[in-house]
């Protein structure tokens, strides 16, 4: 079992079985506490790889967003350390994280219709998916998993490519968990922001337009000359950690969260 650390105190709470291992999520609360608050729910990258990412890569962020009156929370879902895995978990362990916030929302404090959702990469990928394919779940439960809004951090949308590439026993079902072949109204108010020295940022420029043709309100931001991964906490000096870190702020604000 690997070990997630975490340079902040966090609360953590399982949210769900899965296997042999509890999921968790890693909260960090405003310091002063009271109800209502909204929330913001951070899904990491890298996770299809065997040495995947932990959800410690936005501890920095739900640091600063808890200190500003967000409960920030960090996601431990399914990834490629787990056996047997296929990014069919993980998407349903989207959409079981968020029930599970809104469920516990008075005792977490949190306005259960100000759910806001962040993903990066693969995590991007499957925060996309959980609200494009309502037919992947694995729980029964009628609480409503969509967020309020959805933030992405350049995430590949074409599921034809990732499952060629990496999970190659799903290619019969491939175009079934390819946002990319599935262009409809389904999002919640979207930011979305990617690096244009990032191999993803033309498909995603390409799927958000397409999106937002048939009714989603998508915003597309790009960083000139930003790679994959530019807004993580020590990179560049932490000028786009910064940026992205503001962007979003102003983005709920804007959505009415702060």
């Amino acid at each position: 079992m690997r070990t997630i650390e975490f340079d902040y105190p966090m609360a953590r709470q399982t949210y769900k079985s899965a296997g042999h291992r509890d999921l968790s999520l890693y909260i960090s609360y405003p310091e002063k506490q009271g109800a209502e608050r909204p929330a913001i729910l951070f899904f990491n990258g890298g996770s299809f790889g065997k040495g995947p990412l932990t959800p410690a890569q936005f501890q920095h962020q739900a640091k600063y967003f808890s200190s500003i009156g967000l409960v920030a929370i960090c996601v431990d879902y399914r990834n490629g350390h787990d056996e047997d895995f296929t990014p069919i978990q993980a998407i349903c362990d989207v959409k079981s994280a968020v029930r599970w916030v809104r469920d516990h929302h008075a005792e977490l404090g949190v306005n259960p219709h100000k759910i806001a959702v962040c993903g990066a990469s693969a995590g991007g990928y499957i925060t996309v998916s959980s609200h494009m394919f309502p037919e992947i779940d694995d729980e029964d439960n009628d609480t409503d998993h969509r967020a309020n809004a959805l933030i992405v951090f350049s995430a590949v949308m074409d599921g034809v490519d990732i499952m060629t590439r990496r999970y190659p026993e799903l290619l019969n079902i491939a175009e079934s968990l390819s946002p990319l072949h599935h262009i409809k109204p389904c999002l919640p108010p979207t930011l979305w922001m990617c690096g244009t020295a990032d191999e993803d940022c033309e498909q995603d420029q390409a799927f958000t337009a397409r999106m937002n043709e048939v009714g989603n309100e998508i915003r597309f931001l790009t960083y000139e000359g930003m790679e994959h991964g530019f807004f993580n906490y020590g990179r560049h000096e932490n000028i786009y950690f910064e940026k992205t870190k503001r962007e979003i702020e102003s983005y709920l604000k804007e959505m009415n969260f702060l």
